[in-house]
């Protein structure tokens, strides 16, 4: 995705690597222009940031192997769960998860996917993207869907009072719906196509 909204805006793309921590103090305090890294939207959020239409469909869950039998929040109690500090699935999880549950935040995804494939951690709440691009490995340990945290669209991220970005942004998603391109992407990336009426 960044690679065609770099193209289609006429700059050259230079991708630095941030964590969910950071990419949106390093967006506020200008060392990135745009975040591009299956950003999701909340209310805390639209308060410190501006953001596109959204560009791909999106969820996190609690995934885990078959023999950690989970199906809810309530199962959680006495598991131990990997998640990426101050992603999504954190906060989520912060809020849902039992008392008696043990989470374990790490500070990016690779160490997250590192805890759970190596069995530190029981079970992982990340996005399906990354569950995906686990089970593509074909790993010992197997993350399958427990239960799904939030639906959470992916959008582009940028500073607040832009105006004229977001009508671009929103122009360059709008056309890549439409020529299929977003589409390419989305089965690439996310290992599934957009659904019909996105």
């Amino acid at each position: 995705m960044s690679a065609l909204v770099a193209a289609k805006l006429g700059v050259k793309l230079q991708l630095v690597p941030v964590t969910s921590e950071n990419r949106i103090p390093y967006l506020q305090t200008h060392k990135v222009d745009l975040i591009i890294s299956s950003l999701g939207k909340s209310p805390d959020r639209e308060k410190v940031i501006a953001f596109s239409d959204a560009y791909a469909p999106f969820f996190s869950g609690v995934f885990g192997p078959p023999d950690v039998l989970v199906s809810s929040p309530a199962d959680l109690a006495g598991k131990t769960i990997g998640v990426t500090r101050g992603a999504i699935e954190d906060l989520v999880l912060t809020k849902i998860a039992p008392q008696g549950t043990i989470i374990s935040r790490y500070g990016d995804n690779q160490s997250t996917i590192s805890a759970f494939l190596s069995g530190q951690t029981q079970l992982i709440a990340t996005a399906s993207a990354v569950a995906s691009a686990i089970i593509a490995r074909h790993p010992p340990r197997l993350p399958g869907l427990k239960f799904t945290l939030k639906d959470s669209p992916c959008y582009i991220g940028f500073n607040q009072g832009e105006p004229a970005l977001r009508a671009k942004l929103n122009a360059i998603i709008a056309g890549a719906i439409k020529d299929g391109s977003l589409n390419t992407i989305a089965l690439k990336w996310l290992g599934t196509p957009l659904p019909a009426k996105f």
